[in-house]
């Protein structure tokens, strides 16, 4: 229609009203909530760290040092999230930041030396735990759902690179 309700999200929902807990995104915010803090929990108590902390040192763990506009990408949070996560670890000595060789204005963050032993700490804790999460389900299952996951991710970037989502 020229009304643009022809459009997701411009309609009447598909004649079905909108239930929370039958709704696609609210289910993956409070799963992916769950999980998160079952490993939470454990770096909370035992290392200090916030979950938006542990994301930037397990991203870091990974491999090389990033800037944090590609921390920002690789764990798909915000800038100031990330930002402040990265101040709050500078000042705890586990990264250090240097200037970056492809952009004056950025900065490469990397563990340091303790943040490389409080990652290799935690790590195996949080596969623990997955394991743990993920006990019930077949191979088939977790394959599938990795899969399904990939799927879903990929069309929520092919729906926010259209702008308004649609």
């Amino acid at each position: 229609m020229a009304d643009g309700t022809d459009r997701p999200g411009h309609g009447a929902g598909g004649g079905r009203p909108l239930r929370l807990s039958a709704y696609l995104p609210y289910r993956l915010s409070v799963a992916s909530n769950k999980a998160s803090s079952i490993i939470a929990r454990a770096y909370q108590a035992r290392f200090g760290l916030t979950i938006w902390e542990w994301r930037v040192i397990a991203v870091l763990g990974e491999g090389a040092a990033l800037t944090a506009q590609a921390i920002c990408e690789a764990t798909a949070m915000d800038k100031v999230t990330v930002s402040r996560a990265i101040r709050a670890l500078d000042e705890r000595g586990l990264i250090a930041r240097t200037p970056s060789a492809t952009d004056r204005r950025a900065s490469d963050v990397a563990l340091t030396k303790e943040g490389r032993a409080v990652y290799q700490d935690i790590a195996p804790l949080a596969l623990d735990y997955e394991r743990a999460l993920l006990d019930g389900f077949s191979a088939d299952e977790r394959a599938r759902l990795s899969d399904l996951l990939e799927r879903l991710e990929a069309r929520a970037d092919a729906l926010n690179a259209d702008g308004d989502g649609f």
